[in-house]
């Protein structure tokens, strides 16, 4: 087994709706905003080439909404999701399996793109089978009202079309045995319905992809919830959780959202669970 991080672009979101009901002299400190309260975030995606398997976890936000769309979101760097696999060695083409935590835009805009002739939209990965579950799918195809604008039917339509989608079996357990794709999945409700945690087995390391349950380092200490999530206090007690095991088992943390800290490991303070070290990228093939 391989890993590789794949960096689809970088974005920007207003601090404030990042962290909920923390003022801003608190999460300044550590991730601190632009002149528009912004703060910097990135759309870090993780590839897993296994045997004859690649598997993509999530997409990034893709390039298919207009300019007034993205304008919201402050896209800055040069990375692409094309360029970044082909840094990696691969295709588009290449791509087995693609796995969504959840599919919000940012996390799935990028699996369905125009085609050729801009008329419509087909799949990024044509080789690949698309993998959500069952009730987060149903929760994103008839949206809330909290949530409506981050579902968008141009990025779930495409794929429920395509004949491409498989749903994984979404089981009680706090981390779960092996999924159907050789890793186990955390289910998480507080960002949204069933937002799936990937955790991988890597040269006796267990790496975890954070998706929204930890969107950025920032965002350890229990009370720094995002106003996005539709069930803050669930996700206290999801992340207490979460932040425990991840302390105890000596886990790595993949960042997805986190344009500065792409893997961190944590510890047990009195505080309750803190940062312990930031890793460097090219820490993943070597440990």
């Amino acid at each position: 087994m391989k890993l590789y991080a794949i960096e689809t672009g970088n974005f920007k979101l207003d601090g404030g709706a990042m962290f909920g009901v923390v003022p801003k002299a608190l999460w300044n400190r550590t991730t601190p905003a632009d002149a528009k309260n912004r703060i910097d975030l990135a759309a870090r995606s993780l590839l897993i080439e296994d045997g004859n398997r690649l598997i993509l976890i999530d997409a990034g936000m893709g390039n298919k909404q207009d300019e007034k769309f993205f304008g919201h979101y402050g896209l800055w760097g040069n990375h692409t999701l094309d360029k970044s696999l082909q840094d990696a060695g691969f295709s588009r083409a290449d791509i087995t399996d693609v796995f969504l935590t959840h599919l919000h835009f940012d996390h799935c805009g990028g699996a369905v793109r125009w085609n050729k002739n801009r008329t419509g939209y087909e799949l990024t990965f044509p080789n690949a089978t698309y993998w959500s579950n069952k009730a987060h799918w149903d929760w994103a195809t008839t949206p809330n009202a909290r949530e409506k604008a981050s579902f968008l039917a141009e990025n779930l339509s495409p794929i429920q079309e395509s004949g491409q989608l498989r749903f994984v079996t979404a089981p009680d357990a706090s981390f779960s045995s092996q999924s159907e794709l050789d890793f186990g999945i955390l289910f998480v409700n507080g960002h949204t319905e069933k937002q799936m945690i990937p955790h991988i087995s890597y040269k006796g390391k267990t790496i975890v992809f954070a998706a929204d349950l930890l969107p950025t380092a920032g965002h350890l200490p229990l009370p720094y919830v995002m106003g996005y999530d539709v069930r803050p206090l669930e996700t206290l007690k999801e992340k207490q959780a979460f932040l425990t095991k991840v302390a105890n088992d000596d886990f790595l943390i993949f960042m997805q959202h986190d344009a500065h800290n792409p893997i961190i490991t944590v510890q047990p303070t009195e505080k309750g669970v803190r940062l312990l070290d930031t890793l460097p990228i090219e820490s993943l093939n070597q440990l």
